[in-house]
């Protein structure tokens, strides 16, 4: 499966379309949490009949296409049963109880609802919201793909403008020769990464390098009436500053990770739960601006689009542990230089980049292991066409031209 995204360009009547379809899809997913919350234990099939209640009752919602709203549907069904699977599963803490949304950003049709044109560079939405017909920008060509391989299509909402998304149900996968080489990973606050050949892959800080511009449209968004015009133009310039450092967040993860996999057969790295990291609130900040989710996700999408091996290994005592006699030495954060009574003397990233790689090299085939098959992507990569198109491969689009 492949996500493939182009900018929209429409009029503002057409933008105000595309918010009214927005808010309609967010409605019927509120409604259909609500009428969950009021008949405990009821399924996915009697939302999807509440949701032909819906349509019934509220003429806005029969304007939207009947397949977006059963995506809507599906949504909202999706987190009760994420609940219902973190209350069987024990989870400890918050298990998700399905909240109401208050900021949607995006509506999902599957294959009716909307028309490509001949070229692939327009797309027509054939409801009654009165989308009518965008153009489509972008480096991407459809054309390569039959109509019937597109499942779903789905409109999103970001700060510098409107997107259109296209999953195409199609093989994503490159032969390249294999170089025989193995590697450990250990990621880290003072260097993005730390390999088992001593290689430094500099933090790039997208985020404390753009504090201070932040902070200068934090306080023109403070300065302006509520409610104001003004107010509003100042959100979206912040916003739009939001959304650059993400981006480049996401493109310098998915670059190291294309290179790392290229140049290796098999990659290990440590299975941290970001969740629990972040909160200590000291560190907090650094954690999520270094982006290790990213790079993880970035490294197990092209592990199996190359055909390489992946592997997450326990994180316990990696750092502790010496990498030439497996003695176990005791070392603060800021100890930085791992000294052994073996005489061992080595970066502290760097030994427990080697442990990971051994450890990895013992119990390749065991939980944890990130092997060829698409599906050992996890939540990462479901990319079953029942399933919506927020689920999928978050995203599994397709990587940027340039790479």
């Amino acid at each position: 499966m492949l996500v493939f995204e182009f900018k929209a360009k429409g009029k503002t009547t057409q933008y105000s379309a595309i918010d009214e379809a927005i808010q309609t899809a967010q409605f019927v997913r509120n409604k259909c949490i609500r009428y969950w919350m009021d008949n405990r234990g009821v399924g996915q099939k009697e939302l999807y009949r509440h949701n032909t209640t819906l349509r019934a009752d509220f003429s806005f919602v029969k304007d939207l296409n009947s397949h977006a709203c059963q995506t809507a549907v599906e949504r909202a069904y999706s987190s009760i049963a994420r609940f219902y699977s973190n209350c069987q599963k024990a989870i400890p803490g918050k298990k998700g109880y399905p909240k109401f949304k208050k900021n949607c950003r995006s509506v999902e049709y599957k294959t009716s609802g909307w028309k490509l044109s001949e070229t692939r560079k327009q797309i027509t939405f054939t409801d009654k919201k009165g989308i009518g017909k965008l153009k489509l920008k972008g480096t991407y060509d459809l054309n390569f793909y039959q109509l019937g391989s597109i499942k779903r299509v789905r409109l999103v909402r970001r700060a510098d403008g409107y997107y259109v998304q296209f999953l195409v149900n199609a093989e994503n996968r490159v032969e390249i020769q294999p170089t025989g080489k193995a590697i450990g990973l250990d990621v880290g606050l003072k260097e993005f990464y730390t390999d088992s050949n001593g290689y430094k892959e500099p933090v790039p800080q997208f985020y404390r390098k753009g504090e201070k511009r932040l902070s200068f449209f934090q306080r023109r968004v403070s300065r302006k009436e509520k409610g104001s015009t003004n107010r509003k133009k100042a959100i979206n310039k912040l916003g739009r500053f939001h959304l650059k450092i993400s981006r480049q967040r996401e493109e310098h993860a998915k670059r190291v990770a294309r290179c790392v996999i290229q140049s290796n057969d098999w990659v290990a790295y440590e299975d941290l739960s970001i969740k629990n990291l972040v909160k200590n609130h000291c560190l907090a900040k650094s954690i999520n601006d270094a982006g290790w989710y990213q790079f993880r996700k970035w490294l197990e999408y092209f592990g199996v689009k190359f055909g390489k091996i992946t592997i997450a290994v326990n994180p316990a005592y990696t750092s502790q542990k010496c990498s030439s006699c497996s003695a176990v030495v005791k070392k603060s954060l800021s100890t930085r230089t791992h000294v052994c009574r073996c005489g061992c003397i080595l970066d502290r990233d760097w030994n427990a980049a080697i442990n990971i790689l051994k450890l990895a090299l013992s119990t390749a085939g065991h939980v944890g292991t990130r092997i060829l098959d698409p599906n050992a992507l996890g939540d990462l990569a479901s990319t079953l066409i029942g399933e919506i198109l927020s689920r999928q491969a978050e995203l599994m689009s397709k990587e940027s031209p340039h790479l």
